[in-house]
């Protein structure tokens, strides 16, 4: 009996000292140690549309787990518009700990429901234009509109978006569906500040990219990121976010070079929400803290993708390999709360003009 009772002790102790390891000395935010614990009998992350070819999000599951050892993260890759209309298809039992997508999306996941509030480290550092009051949603880095080359297939480079109509970029080009994904939306943006349309007026956009398909110029449209086709050279022409070109070319290693459009383009913030009713709160927050953190915005920088916090700066080799600041002169930022009220119109417009009603 009295050996039981010994070990009984002896394993309480162990427990106990094993718990204590998991503290950290110092803390990447206030009560991190203590969130830690508490996301540690869930185990688990459920990650919506964080592909690990976009925005270094690989670099950010490997350093989560790292950190925090015992923890696991699931992830899928689905666009902005599809995880919100599972996030709403799931309400009732929630799948998902969190959700990412192009900031016109958080607005309209807030408005379905499917979002909870959340304030993680570095919220009150966000201008109001970046984040939701309540926290149902909050940047956490940026991204351009460029045009991505890939030299071994294509000679000469365009330098603007009328350049994509020349006929020696028959069946070059790609770009991703406006109505499923953020970075398609913002494509339409840009192409309007182009044309001299803006997000109160984005026919123009629609407009360009309709000829761009009536002149053959359109290899195809795709639901998600072709980052690993464009590796492969299957894409001569990409248009993505600049961030996209950099990882291609500097990770992995593509001969392409990044153009920033002369005639506009657009800067686009990506946000992150705390799901609704989610199956691990505890480690969805621990999640959102971590990539909040500074020490998680210097892991997207890493994969050439703007902080959303200021005073987090870009690793210095990094920022050399960047395009210098007056290349994009030509970004306009844009009033994202309109165009998420022309969104269903935008969807609606492409789909006739380009498609045909499709």
């Amino acid at each position: 009996m009295k050996k039981q009772v010994f070990f009984l002790f002896a394993l309480v102790m162990m427990l106990t000292m094993a718990s204590l390891t998991y503290g950290f000395d110092p803390e990447l935010f206030p009560g991190e140690t203590e969130l830690y614990q508490k996301a540690l009998e869930e185990g688990l992350v459920i990650s919506y549309d964080t592909g690990p070819g976009w925005a270094n999000w690989v670099g950010a599951f490997k350093a989560f787990e790292e950190r925090y050892q015992d923890m696991s993260i699931v992830y899928n890759d689905l666009g902005s518009g599809v995880t919100v209309a599972r996030l709403e298809k799931e309400q009732r039992r929630p799948q998902a700990d969190t959700a990412y997508y192009s900031v016109t999306y958080g607005p309209i996941a807030k408005e379905k429901g499917v979002t909870e509030g959340f304030l993680p480290p570095n919220f009150d550092k966000l201008s109001e234009k970046l984040k939701d009051p309540e926290g149902h949603w909050f940047t956490i880095h940026v991204g351009t509109v460029a045009i991505v080359v890939n030299n071994k297939l294509v000679k000469n480079h365009p330098a603007t978006w009328s350049d994509l109509l020349k006929p020696e970029y028959k069946g070059c080009i790609v770009y991703l569906d406006p109505r499923t994904t953020g970075v398609g939306h913002a494509i339409t943006q840009a192409a309007a500040y182009a044309m001299g349309g803006d997000e109160n007026n984005p026919k123009p956009g629609i407009e360009f990219l309709a000829k761009l398909h009536q002149s053959g110029n359109i290899k195809r449209y795709e639901a998600t990121v072709p980052y690993a086709k464009f590796l492969k050279g299957e894409i001569p022409i990409w248009i993505t976010y600049d961030f996209n070109g950099y990882k291609a070319k500097y990770v992995g290693e593509a001969d392409a070079t990044v153009i920033i459009p002369s005639e506009g383009t657009v800067t686009v913030p990506y946000v992150i929400s705390l799901v609704k009713g989610a199956p691990h709160p505890n480690a969805g927050k621990l999640w959102l803290s971590f990539i909040m953190s500074n020490e998680g915005q210097k892991i997207f920088a890493e994969g050439f993708v703007r902080p959303a916090v200021p005073g987090v700066e870009l690793p210095a080799e990094v920022a050399e390999k960047l395009l210098p600041a007056e290349a994009y002169q030509a970004a306009h930022d844009v009033d994202w709360i309109v165009a998420k009220e022309k969104l269903e119109e935008v969807k609606k417009m492409w789909g006739d003009m380009v498609l045909g009603g499709q």
